[in-house]
């Protein structure tokens, strides 16, 4: 997977490098530059903080409708030149337009939740992740997979079960087990037989 970020980095440098001999920072300027440091910094689940400037770029650009945000910011990521020298480039693009923002365990439990019924009221977070996040988190180009920095679901939908972040996994499944069993003796006390 790094080889393939690497590949990314090293056709970006080369854009900025074919008009002579100085270096991408020279000749990529302004928007494309950012566009291009968005690109690399959105395709790894673990990004430092030169990919402040150009993150901050692309999650400032917004509109009313969610679909016309995609749109801009797709466009945004457009002006990078690598962006459309493949179809896998294209198709990352497209994928992180999609995906970037929205595909992290706080958005994940906001946007999931489902009702059991109509009447009940009740609701639950779904397991399953939405499309536009596996194709964002699982594009070839991207290592969210391989650095282990994918939102994980802890617990079932069934018994409460939610979104945290990969980092926060060993624990929150800790809170969760350890609640249920307190929520299972509570059964137990009151004569309800949990199964």
């Amino acid at each position: 997977m790094k080889k393939k970020l690497f590949a990314i980095a090293a056709l970006v440098a080369a854009l900025g490098t074919s008009a002579g001999s100085a270096s991408a920072q020279e000749v990529l300027t302004g928007d494309t530059r950012l566009a291009c440091e968005a690109v690399l910094c959105l395709a790894s689940g673990t990004r430092p903080s030169e990919c402040a400037p150009s993150l901050n770029r692309y999650f400032s650009i917004s509109a009313r409708k969610l679909k016309d945000t995609i749109k801009k910011r797709a466009n945004f990521l457009k002006l990078c030149p690598a962006s459309n020298q493949s179809p896998e480039m294209a198709s990352l693009v497209n994928s992180m337009a999609n995906g970037a923002g929205r595909c992290d365990s706080q958005s994940l439990n906001s946007s999931l939740i489902m009702y059991r019924g109509w009447d009940s009221g009740e609701t639950y977070i779904s397991n399953r992740m939405p499309d536009y996040c596996a194709a964002y988190t699982g594009h070839a180009y991207t290592d969210f997979n391989s650095s282990g920095t994918m939102p994980r679901y802890v617990g079932t939908p069934e018994e409460g079960g939610y979104w945290v972040e990969a980092k926060d996994y060993d624990r929150a499944l800790a809170e969760y087990n350890a609640r249920l069993e307190e929520q299972r003796r509570r059964n137990r006390e009151n004569g309800w037989l949990q199964r």
